[in-house]
């Protein structure tokens, strides 16, 4: 389920993008898919609303929305929802080891991940 608290404020400026947008008018069930599709139903479908998308003018915007958001249907940006999610995976797991200096009376330095900043965007 979608976490809402992550979601921003109401603030139409933020959404301007979407006014520019080539799926605008077009049937959105080409971009989300119906209870149970599978395999080559909803691939051919996938691949038609990234053809959609491939043209927009404001693709980078929407699936940069969409990661930001984590959005957990659908197409967004040409991404889908395997996409996106292998994409925040990689950034979720791209850590960045630093070590610490020695605590005192301790005679060995912490190791700690941290995540590292950026996520891909299409």
């Amino acid at each position: 389920m979608a976490d809402f608290s992550r979601l921003p404020g109401p603030n139409a400026d933020l959404w301007d993008w979407q006014l520019l947008a080539a799926c605008r008018g077009v049937d959105s069930s080409l971009f989300f898919h119906p209870e149970g599709e599978r395999g080559a139903a909803r691939s051919a479908r996938e691949n038609s609303a990234k053809e959609v998308c491939m043209r927009c003018p404001v693709r980078a915007e929407c699936a940069a929305h969409a990661l930001a958001v984590r959005e957990p249907y659908g197409v967004w940006g040409g991404l889908t929802e395997d996409e996106r999610e292998e994409l925040m995976g990689r950034a979720r797991n791209r850590l960045v080891t630093t070590t610490t200096a020695p605590a005192a009376g301790t005679d060995a330095g912490v190791t700690r991940a941290a995540p590292s900043a950026g996520v891909a965007h299409a």
